[in-house]
């Protein structure tokens, strides 16, 4: 007879299963008027999609599929997606040649083919009067526009700059290289250009003075991060001191007992600050400093890190995102597997065999390491396993795919702004439902009060907004978002009998 987690695991799969169907029959109904182009495009969301499907439907059945069978399927997936971006990018190229011609053929019909736009004859004259960009700007600025890169026809004032709407005339990056060096060259660091998408779906570009770049943090700020440090070690070693059984508060003589495992918890979370710092010094972006989420169940939440300079491409948005979770999980992964191998015998923590059914990566992992031993009570787990998991929990838990977090980052990076609302409300409706379903545990209602109150907005647009990552920044992205679900999502009673973990 099903339990009661299987009853409430197997809706929730078969509604997400539904979802992925919607959203391809919606996404194939919105490519189809786009021709080849627009079908190319839906189907790498097939193939990115397709292994999910698989792996849900098949755990909806109580099915296994082994590990070596899901890397085949994520690098065969990878493989055929990485194949249709190349096609994509070949039709985009013969599309925009076509369009080129046709604008050509338009301007020279209308008689306003020429080799500059906006000049003193041709920009909006009521501009002058209400810009706040000085009218001695405004004419060096409008001279930045050529037939070349972006065609610009009509100037509207915009907060303390302007945005200048009009044609792209190649491709964004060429484009965006060409204005921002012009702009640089004229008006030193004045002024920054946005290439961005606008109101109507065609891109725009917005000039705004340097002052509104984002600001260092204040000595307030920093004295913030430093006491949120210092509260993070503190619930690190009561943390740790749970683990080992007993209770800090009440016994602070034995907190040199817990200093390896709060040692061995911080190392994680260096590791995730300095994978976002690695990536940050390569872009040349500035960050602030963590601000870390203490915790009293695991110790932290991961820190909390904001740009202090503005972004240069959506690549660079990407690549800072995606490198924290990435070394912190290898991090994680490394102690998940080291422990594993060293479990059993006179280890420290005898844990009961259930406690591997909480998250499907690492009960496979444990499947595929200790074997038959899985199917006891109670089994002998070497400490660097516990460490390991917790790890993989904290950086999955920053790849929920909302607001300024890791994951929410890399969906704005990948799919753009729209796409991240989305998921960002999605990521707060989930949080809540399973908050209601297990109010046991805290933790889905603690990250939903952090989304919601300090992470919910978007990071600021980059310079160039249009530019989209490449398909392997997109395939590793997807690769993130699926482990992190493995990490969080737990086997089923019933499925973790059939893998033989519990007996």
């Amino acid at each position: 007879m099903p339990t009661t987690l299987d009853q409430f695991l197997v809706p929730i799969v078969f509604a997400i299963f539904a979802l992925a169907i919607g959203v391809l029959v919606w996404g194939y109904r919105r490519a189809k008027p786009f021709g080849k182009l627009g079908k190319l495009a839906w189907l790498q969301s097939v193939v990115l999609m397709a292994p999910w499907l698989l792996y849900f439907v098949l755990f909806s059945f109580g099915l296994s599929i082994s590990l070596p069978a899901v890397l085949v399927l994520l690098l065969v997936s990878g493989g055929i997606y990485i194949y249709l971006g190349r096609q994509m990018r070949e039709e985009g190229q013969a599309e925009l040649l076509r369009q080129k011609a046709a604008q050509r053929l338009q301007d020279l019909a209308n008689g306003t083919d020429k080799t500059t736009v906006l000049g003193d004859s041709t920009a909006n004259t009521n501009l002058e009067e209400t810009s706040p960009i000085p009218p001695e700007d405004l004419a060096i600025i409008k001279g930045i526009f050529s037939i070349d890169s972006f065609f610009a026809t009509e100037t509207i004032a915009y907060q303390e700059g302007a945005i200048f709407k009009g044609n792209l005339r190649t491709e964004a990056e060429d484009a965006f290289g060409k204005l921002s060096g012009k702009l640089k060259e004229l008006m030193g660091e004045k002024y920054r250009l946005f290439l961005v998408e606008g109101s109507e779906d065609r891109p725009v570009v917005v000039i705004l003075p340097s002052t509104n770049d984002p600001q260092p943090s204040t000595l307030a700020q920093k004295n913030l991060a430093v006491v949120l440090l210092v509260a993070t070690i503190v619930t690190t070693l009561e943390a740790s001191a749970a683990l080992l059984g007993f209770d800090l508060v009440d016994n602070w003589q034995r907190v040199g007992e817990t200093v390896p495992l709060a040692i061995a918890v911080g190392i994680i979370l260096l590791a995730h600050e300095l994978g976002h710092l690695w990536q940050a010094k390569k872009w040349g972006v500035r960050l602030s400093w963590p601000f870390f989420l203490p915790n009293w169940q695991i110790g932290s939440f991961g820190a909390i890190t904001r740009f202090e300079s503005l972004l240069p491409s959506r690549n660079a948005l990407f690549d800072v995102a995606i490198a924290g979770p990435a070394v912190g999980g290898l991090v994680s992964l490394l102690f998940l597997i080291v422990g594993l191998s060293l479990s059993g015998g006179n280890n420290l923590f005898q844990l009961p065999v259930q406690f591997l059914q909480g998250s499907l990566l690492v009960g496979t992992l444990a499947k595929l390491i200790l074997g038959s031993a899985l199917k006891s009570s109670v089994i002998s787990i070497h400490p660097l396993t516990v460490l390991g998991w917790l790890g993989l929990v904290i950086n999955a838990l920053n790849l929920l795919p909302a607001g300024q977090l890791d994951g929410g980052r890399i969906v704005q990076a990948i799919y753009g702004r729209k796409v991240a609302r989305r998921t960002t409300i999605a990521t707060l409706v989930i949080l809540g439902a399973v908050s209601l379903f297990n109010p046991a545990n805290p933790i889905p209602l603690y990250w939903a009060i952090v989304v919601l109150f300090l992470q919910r907005q978007l990071e600021r647009p980059s310079l160039n907004e249009l530019t989209e990552p490449d398909d392997t920044r997109a395939g590793l992205g997807l690769l993130a978002l699926l482990l992190m679900l493995l990490t969080l999502i737990p086997f089923s009673p019933n499925w973790a009998l059939r893998l033989g973990i519990g007996g």
